[in-house]
């Protein structure tokens, strides 16, 4: 049994404080983004406004230099050159007389129009009274930029400011919570010792006695009912620790570390009077963490003994398929009826069984967040199989032996 009661849990207020801060920053900022939506709207309506009077106010300009020239046919007009836009006087059938604008005009309809970033205002003149003209195109180029840049600035602003607001009261919220954690911490620590404690006595006593007066079937049985009590306090420590501590990864003999866990299991295999078959012909190293991998093994061992019927076998072997490295834990007893559901948590298929269903979820979740995958292949009264593949990625050495 693995313990370390000197890990430090990782308190993840913070985390809860920044994923919080975000959601409530992203909803509050799209109630009130929709007002500044309806702003800027408007202020582009208003701004195509004031071109479309800028434009009138252009060619207003235009026919009052035409009419101050009047008419002298042997005079030159010099059409008035206004910065910024451009003006033309067509025909009607739109072929032009003199014109300054070089973009197709987007209709030969009168009134205001636009396309891409230019505007256009088309209006008719008086019947051959300006240089036998019947239409005034006027263009001009419209920039929404400064619109744009102000609705930025005061999203940003708003999505800041909610967002500090949001991380401040949210911080001040949690303060409570995480000294409850905190207590909440301190008492796992010290009930995890209180339990772990009695357990290594047990253990230690029944290794004595054993040692002093010989192997004893009684005492066999209590140290075989503390390895699967042990089993299940390493799930709910694993559990309680989720998410709350880093587990590195390190390099794993997997060879060694399977005999090992077969060794610890020997002892409740042997009084169930079922025999445990390890076959390997190859070695393997595995980058992966340990207590993770021990989850794995053991609750998968565990529940395949928990299920055998007595005088059977469990067979485990490991083979290599391509760069990944497969392990199969094969059991000959009564089946399981809903394979699937297996790795649900608190699901028991039977309720007289030891256990509180949590085991193969935690083995659910290792595998969830790794690069892992697993086949269940069961049938009633004829067994199970459970085929674990581990994949090139945590694989770091392959040897045929």
């Amino acid at each position: 049994m693995s313990m370390d009661l000197d890990i430090a849990l990782i308190v993840n207020e913070e985390k809860f404080v920044k994923k919080y801060s975000f959601i409530y920053t992203f909803i509050i900022s799209i109630i009130l983004l929709a007002p500044l939506y309806v702003y800027v709207d408007y202020n582009i309506k208003l701004h195509e406004i004031k071109m479309e009077i800028e434009l009138k106010s252009i060619q207003e300009h235009v026919v009052r230099q035409m009419d101050n020239f009047g008419n002298h046919p042997n005079e030159t007009f010099e059409f008035p050159q206004l910065p910024q836009s451009k003006s033309g006087l067509y025909k009607e059938d739109f072929s032009v007389i003199y014109t300054q604008v070089n973009n197709q005009l987007p209709s030969y309809v009168t009134g205001y129009d636009s396309l891409d970033s230019h505007r256009y205002l088309i209006s008719k003149l008086p019947s051959k009274k300006y240089f036998f003209a019947q239409y005034l195109v006027t263009e001009k180029d419209i920039s929404f930029s400064s619109i744009f840049l102000e609705a930025s600035l005061i999203a940003f602003g708003i999505i800041m400011l909610i967002l500090l607001l949001s991380f401040y009261f949210l911080k001040s919220f949690s303060r409570p919570f995480q000294r409850v954690n905190e207590k909440l911490d301190d008492f796992i620590k010290e009930s995890i010792h209180e339990i772990n404690t009695p357990l290594s006595i047990i253990n230690v006593n029944v290794d004595l006695f054993d040692s002093i007066y010989g192997k004893n079937k009684y005492f066999n049985r209590i140290k075989s009912a503390t390895k699967s009590l042990a089993t299940i306090y390493d799930d709910m420590d694993y559990l309680i620790k989720q998410n709350r501590i880093e587990y590195k990864s390190e390099l794993i003999n997997f060879n060694e570390f399977m005999q090992e866990r077969v060794s610890y299991f020997e002892l409740i295999c042997h009084l169930k009077e079922i025999t445990v078959s390890f076959d390997c012909a190859i070695f393997v190293e595995l980058y992966f963490n340990p207590t993770k991998l021990q989850r794995i093994v053991d609750n998968t061992l565990s529940n395949a003994i928990k299920f055998s019927e007595k005088n059977s076998i469990i067979r485990l072997t490991l083979i290599n398929k391509e760069n990944d490295v497969v392990l199969s834990v094969k059991d000959y007893g009564k089946g399981i009826q809903n394979p699937q559901k297996i790795l649900e948590k608190y699901y028991r298929e039977d309720e007289q069984k030891s256990g509180f269903g949590i085991g193969m979820n935690i083995v659910k979740s290792i595998i969830d967040e790794s690069n892992i995958s697993l086949e269940i292949k069961s049938k009633r009264a004829q067994g199970s199989e459970f085929i674990y593949t581990f994949h090139s990625s945590i694989v770091r050495k392959i040897e045929t032996k």
